[in-house]
């Protein structure tokens, strides 16, 4: 293939200054992409949304000043254009004067879809200092065997273990397999997507809480065993919990409680169809509950609770409550905001966040239940499944996250990276490396972590002792594996269309581990 080098011109396989490309600090930037006359612009934008919001501005006939006029937001431009577009002295100009990137195709095979992905992708830095886009092959594993995870996810579907749902693969830095199945609901028409917004549920315990509590740690701002009540003053008066450190939160060896059903404790005068001073907690849909809920009840039933087996290994959602109140009480703001500030946004992530509904329409989110039989009896579409993150108001350190599959991907390829993405660096490999190996006496857990488990084979016969990740009740899961440096992300929403007894089918038919069996199949038989 024809090399191509223009000065800020990017195209299949072209270098361009350094000064140019990679971009970097993607969040202080307003990017716009103008096409002019180029035939695959469509696949340009879709690589180009991964790594970071863009506006896409087809042109045919253009005036220039005008358009000029129109990009006065934008501090970075791409130009897309046909071959035929280079005697245009106007566009000439215009490019000019804006310092603009280039991406021309070529002529005959340097004009194809494949030289648009590769050029968004070098722009963007992709498999190199960020997430790349690529065929199974070109990272030696086989494409036959991944493709048995469409007949796992058609098992599922068919056998109502969820209506649809989303796996991604990436190895070796690259997103080698992204596909979505089925549709939102069962009786829906409308089809899963790939960007599709799911409850996390308890991996947000290691997509925002364990990582904010290892950004603290990095930075010197506490210790692993610190006693809880250092940050916690309400707990230093209670005999149980004064001396818990950190470290047994993050092991669930505290003792803590495992789980709380708060919503017990609900009286009709707690809830409000309106909203108001009074009721602004929002809940679900036209749903409300009434001011310092959390604190006058939710909290103190918490810090009331029995602490009955310090030492073992207990789940416990209570932990992550509790560190939850750490991570603020040391940044002095919402836990939320503390993560999109210093991790989500410089990442690049686009739909990871809290309280889906303040930044996305309805539509991109998928439903979790049709009918919450714990205390909102509605479709729950945005708002947090548990019904104790959605009653402390969405951000809790047990649950409450929402993403796609794509953010996710690239979060922990920053973790396989040693801490670093986009020539960034988050963490220090002394801190991965801390929190994701073996920590317990009398667990395989890491902190915050979940790891292998050899004696029942979970999560996969063929995860190393490097691997981790994290299950979510909703029918998400995450599992990471440097060994063979992969990621392997399912998404689902098993709970729809509501909590039953069947809700369990898709852990009784084992869909997530068979998915992560087949990807490491399809690394074993690659040679």
């Amino acid at each position: 293939m024809k090399h191509l080098f223009y000065l800020f011109l990017v195209c299949a396989t072209s270098r361009v200054s350094a000064q140019q490309v990679p971009l970097t600090d993607l969040q202080h930037h307003n990017i716009a992409v103008i096409s002019y006359h180029y035939r695959h612009d469509a696949v340009f934008d879709s690589i180009a949304r991964k790594y970071a919001p863009i506006s896409l501005f087809r042109i045919s006939s253009p005036q220039w000043n005008d358009l000029n006029d129109r990009l006065k937001y934008y501090d970075i431009l791409i130009f897309l254009l046909s071959p035929q577009t280079h005697s245009d002295d106007e566009l000439v100009k215009f490019i000019n004067e804006r310092k603009g990137i280039v991406v021309r195709s070529g002529q005959g095979e340097e004009d194809s879809p494949q030289s648009a992905s590769l050029a968004a992708q070098q722009i963007f830095g992709g498999g190199k200092t960020r997430l790349g886009y690529a065929v199974p092959q070109a990272v030696g594993m086989q494409a036959d065997s991944l493709e048995k995870i469409d007949h796992i996810m058609a098992e599922a579907i068919a056998g109502k273990a969820t209506p649809g749902g989303v796996v991604l693969v990436a190895k070796d830095g690259k997103v080698i397999f992204e596909k979505a199945y089925g549709h939102l609901t069962y009786n829906g028409t409308r089809a899963v997507r790939t960007d599709d917004l799911y409850d996390l549920a308890s991996v947000t315990k290691i997509a925002a809480t364990t990582p904010a509590i290892m950004k603290l740690y990095d930075d010197g701002r506490l210790r692993l065993d610190d006693p809880v009540s250092k940050y916690v003053a309400r707990t230093r008066t209670i005999a149980d919990k004064k001396d818990i450190r950190i470290r047994e939160a993050l092991l669930h060896e505290a003792g803590y409680t495992p789980y709380i059903k708060y919503f017990e404790k609900l009286q009709p005068s707690d809830l409000s169809t309106d909203s108001s001073a009074q009721y602004p907690v929002k809940v679900a849909d036209r749903y409300y509950l009434r001011a310092h809920y959390f604190e006058d009840v939710m909290w103190s039933t918490t810090l009331a609770s029995p602490v009955l087996t310090r030492g073992k290994f207990v789940y416990s959602d209570i932990s992550m409550y509790m560190m939850r109140e750490v991570i603020e009480k040391i940044v002095h703001r919402p836990m939320n905001e503390f993560l999109t500030d210093s991790l989500y946004r410089p990442l690049g992530l686009q739909t990871t966040g809290f309280l889906p509904r303040n930044c996305f329409d309805s539509s991109r989110i998928v439903p979790t239940t049709e009918n919450d039989s714990w205390f909102r009896t509605m479709q729950l579409r945005g708002y947090a499944h548990d019904p104790g993150a959605a009653m402390a108001g969405g951000v809790s350190g047990h649950a409450g996250l929402f993403s796609d599959a794509n953010d996710l991907a690239i979060l922990y390829q920053m973790f396989l990276n040693k801490g670093v993405y986009g020539g960034k660096r988050y963490y220090k490999p002394a801190t991965i490396a801390l929190f994701t190996s073996r920590q317990s006496k009398v667990s395989p857990r890491g902190l915050g972590f979940d790891r292998p488990d050899p004696s029942k084979q979970y999560p996969s016969r063929f995860a190393s002792a490097q691997s981790f990740g994290h299950t979510g009740y909703t029918g998400t899961f995450v599992w990471v594996d440097p060994a063979v440096n992969l990621i392997c992300i399912v998404l689902t929403n098993r709970v729809y269309p509501e909590v039953i007894d069947n809700v369990n089918t898709l852990q009784r038919m084992n869909i997530r581990g068979r998915i992560l069996d087949q990807v490491y199949q399809s690394i074993r038989q690659k040679h």
